[in-house]
């Protein structure tokens, strides 16, 4: 029979069960490259998968978005394996993305975290580096679920055993890696030899695993300094250990017993001491330093607008008044903005503003005058002049919700003690189980889809197609600049993924199987399934979740 390869763009001859990895070793020359997964029919799979019909293929590198992650996962199961052999009993938990690497903890059999050394570390590392070189195999299997279930539990993983014991599933995928099994959410690469350039770094109470740098993949990623970024993930976490739910598994028993009202107000009511904890900070500069201008950033689907919104509630409850202005109505003409690489008008860029004229209004509000906001005319593609007074009384504040709020060139010309910065950002903190997280990114995606299909009539497969021009715009104007939050709001919610799921699946179901987003929608199906529903009926109208969902008491 044959295939078609889309990376030589004709068909090529196969034996019916050939695996992807024979068929790649036909044609190794004429690929120029060595793969670490393919794309089947829009689906991503390893290299093991075998062929039985007529298929169309495309050969992955690592340095693709999808063979990073795959890349990343089979660092995880050499970690795994590394670990049982270098501290027999210890449960290593992979927890979440963090300084350009992943965070990951040693738990010791009594339950008490471990506090690695760097001789541990470099033990650790030098036993990967080891596999690596072996080039051993890495086996992909598929058993019954209650086989699984039970070798899983003789190997400790309980956190699986609950996860799986949950879901139902009549068989599971999982992969062998010189007799030590384990699952995870999405492929592995078939041989450990793939994986060469990586760096195991001690990081706070336990190290990040850090894979290759994309800008060369020769060299490990360096990490960067995330403090904030590290104590907000924390202190969530110590939350979940509070209420007990620390991944899904556990998040399911709660929704199975009917307990997820509780779990609904405890995480709402967490979300308003943050806000309100926030909002006793700037009225303390306030008072004591004259602060009047708070600016409130976040990428895409963080939660900017409705955590504005309640965080002004939170300052009235301080006798402040908080008055709110729009950086869209500081957007230069249309024919002044710049133009991104496809020569598309770049509305994301920080010179996308009129920086000279929005930092003279806000100076000569902090100096006590009266301004007329301008107003942005979308359709016009210009700046059209309307009565808009604005000025700054004793007890008012200046809330300004954009993008750019933690850039210091957008404030540039003002005093730094007059303005204080937030970071909003649903850093998820619930885990599949202790070796799979899940991507604050994709949180962020499952709820733009499920708003841009309710308030934009736009489909899942054009939120997709968007999404990495979305990133790119994140990556360049909001994330390096994070660190200069004076406080971050974690807008995440541990339940809001089983409320996502009878919103975001039949959008993302409806992603036709002829495109290559087909593979995210996909990969997003997958990881939904793993939850058991939520009900919105319980969550109330202030929630965060509503700004996506719908049923806001909040005009937006």
């Amino acid at each position: 029979m044959k295939i078609y390869c889309e990376n030589l763009k004709r068909y090529l001859p196969v034996e019916g069960g050939a695996t992807l990895a024979e068929i790649y070793s036909s044609v190794a020359e004429e690929l120029g490259f060595t793969p670490i997964c393919a794309s089947v029919n829009n689906k991503t799979e390893d290299l093991s998968f075998p062929v039985f019909s007529p298929k169309m293929v495309k050969f992955l590198p690592a340095d693709s978005p999808t063979g990073r992650r795959v890349y990343v996962r089979t660092l995880c199961m050499m970690l795994y394996k590394a670990v049982t052999e270098i501290c027999p009993g210890a449960t290593l938990r992979i927890e979440h993305s963090i300084s350009k690497g992943y965070y990951c903890r040693l738990i010791a059999d009594d339950g008490v975290p471990m506090l690695p050394s760097d001789s541990l570390a470099a033990d650790i590392e030098a036993r990967m580096r080891e596999m690596a070189e072996a080039d051993m195999p890495i086996v992909r299997k598929e058993r019954l679920t209650k086989d699984v279930v039970e070798m899983f539990r003789r190997q400790g993983l309980h956190d699986k055993v609950m996860l799986l014991d949950g879901i139902h599933d009549l068989y599971t995928v999982f992969y062998r890696l010189d007799g030590l099994a384990d699952s995870y959410y999405g492929p592995l690469a078939n041989r450990t030899g793939i994986a060469r350039v990586f760096s195991l770094r001690l990081y706070k109470e336990g190290f990040l695993l850090l894979p290759f740098d994309a800008a060369d993949t020769t060299k490990p990623q360096q990490p960067v300094a995330q403090e904030k970024m590290y104590k907000a993930f924390t202190d969530y976490q110590k939350f979940n250990r509070v209420i007990q739910v620390s991944n899904v598994g556990e998040l399911n028993r709660v929704v199975k017993s009917r307990q997820t009202a509780r779990l609904i107000n405890v995480a709402e009511a967490m979300h308003d001491k943050l806000l309100g904890r926030i909002s006793d900070e700037i009225q303390l500069r306030h008072d004591e330093g004259g602060l009047k201008v708070v600016l409130i950033a976040g990428p895409s689907s963080s939660g900017k607008t409705t955590s504005t919104k309640r965080l002004a509630i939170q300052l009235m409850t301080n006798l402040m008044t908080p008055k709110m202005i729009s950086l869209d109505d500081y957007f230069v003409d249309r024919e002044r903005t710049p133009r991104d690489e496809s020569g598309d008008y770049d509305y994301e860029s920080l010179y996308a503003l009129d920086l000279e004229r929005l930092n003279s209004d806000l100076r000569r509000l902090l100096a006590g005058e009266k301004i007329n906001l301008p107003t942005y005319s979308f359709e016009l593609g210009r700046r059209v002049e309307r009565p808009r007074p604005l000025n700054l009384g004793e007890s008012d504040v200046l809330l300004i919700e954009g993008i750019h709020g933690l850039n210091p060139e957008l404030t540039a010309a003002l005093p730094a003690d007059s303005i204080f910065k937030m970071y909003v950002s649903a850093l998820t903190t619930l885990h599949i189980d202790d070796h799979n997280w899940i991507s604050t990114t994709d949180n962020r995606l499952l709820r733009r889809i499920v708003r841009d299909y309710k308030y934009r009539h736009t489909s899942a497969l054009e939120t997709l197609r968007r999404w990495p021009s979305v990133r790119r715009g994140e990556e360049r104007w909001i994330f390096p600049f994070q660190e200069n939050a004076d406080a971050t709001f974690n807008s995440s919610l541990i339940f809001e993924i089983g409320v996502m799921k009878k919103f975001a699946e039949p959008l993302l179901h409806e992603v036709p199987y002829d495109t290559p987003l087909y593979a995210q929608a996909y990969r997003l199906i997958k990881l939904l399934s793993y939850f058991e529903p939520i009900e919105t009926d319980q969550i109330p109208t202030t929630s965060l979740l509503r700004e996506f969902l719908g049923g806001s008491s909040f005009k937006y």
